[in-house]
């Protein structure tokens, strides 16, 4: 658990799956990433999927929903997922968390891997996982989810929000938006353009949820690294050269979505380089 402030945070591993290095470096080089993630016979690297719990001020909130419960045999063989703890919801029933007790679901952005939790199969229709909650997306991101091209369109699936966002259970945000006291959602645009991180910011300690800012710590250590997921990777430079500051003035605690290796760790300067350490 990771406490700021008053507001109490439990990192939940939806899973985790073997991907590409080439998605998941993009341009770097293997002799320059190696070091820090070790790739598999088939060149695949290690991917977990940290959604968080969050109790503050009285309410429930779940940052990111995971791949979710329709993945499907095929995809789910395709991508080696292990879920050797079970999922989201078995992590949030060992808290004591049922999903009917949930206030909130916060999604940075709507690729599958970060929203197909959000809802379910009950027989052969499509429900809430998390019934009572109110939901929230970019409006930005849920306009180009809602019209994918062909790039996008094999992570962008309708059955994720469209029928939140019809219902009214999903509302879809603009710009900087607060969630609760000391929890807002800041742009953090380049992996896709509505894309957000969460900032939680009490009691003179701060951290952030860097989502797919940056996948893993190193991503966001080192501003010209980026995956080749990124529709807009030199706007990912621009938004990490923004938060690299301000991680560095708050000494703030920074939660890797993808990173299994160092899910939360804090910015650091190694001479002239910025490195992320473990907390």
């Amino acid at each position: 658990m990771l406490s700021i402030g008053q507001i109490e945070i439990h990192l939940i591993n939806d899973g985790r799956i073997w991907m590409d290095s080439g998605g998941a470096f993009g341009l770097v080089p293997r002799a320059l990433w190696s070091p820090f993630l070790t790739p598999d016979a088939d060149n695949r690297v290690p991917m977990d999927h940290n959604c968080l719990l969050v109790k503050a001020s009285g309410k429930i909130i779940v940052v990111e929903t995971g791949l979710g419960s329709r993945i499907g045999e095929k995809l789910a063989a395709r991508v080696s997922l292990e879920r050797a703890d079970g999922g989201l919801i078995e992590g949030l029933a060992r808290l004591g968390v049922a999903p009917e007790a949930v206030d909130m679901v916060i999604n940075t952005h709507l690729h599958m891997d970060h929203c197909g939790g959000n809802t379910r199969f009950e027989g052969d229709k499509i429900v809430p996982v998390f019934p009572n909650a109110e939901y929230r997306a970019p409006r930005l991101e849920a306009a180009d989810a809602t019209y994918p091209n062909e790039r996008t369109r094999g992570t962008y699936f309708a059955d994720n929000f469209a029928g939140l966002i019809a219902s009214g259970q999903m509302t879809l945000t603009d710009g900087e938006s607060p969630v609760g006291p000391g929890i807002r959602c800041v742009p953090t645009p380049g992996h896709t353009r509505g894309h957000t991180s969460v900032v939680f910011e009490d009691g003179g300690q701060a951290a952030m949820y860097v989502a797919d800012m940056a996948s893993f710590s190193v991503h966001f250590a080192n501003l010209a690294w980026m995956t080749a997921y990124d529709v807009e990777p030199l706007v990912t430079l621009e938004t990490k050269r923004i938060w690299q500051p301000w991680a560095l003035e708050h000494d703030a605690r920074l939660i890797f979505v993808h990173d299994p290796v160092i899910p939360v760790g804090r910015l650091t300067r190694d001479g002239d380089k910025l490195k992320v350490v473990a907390v």
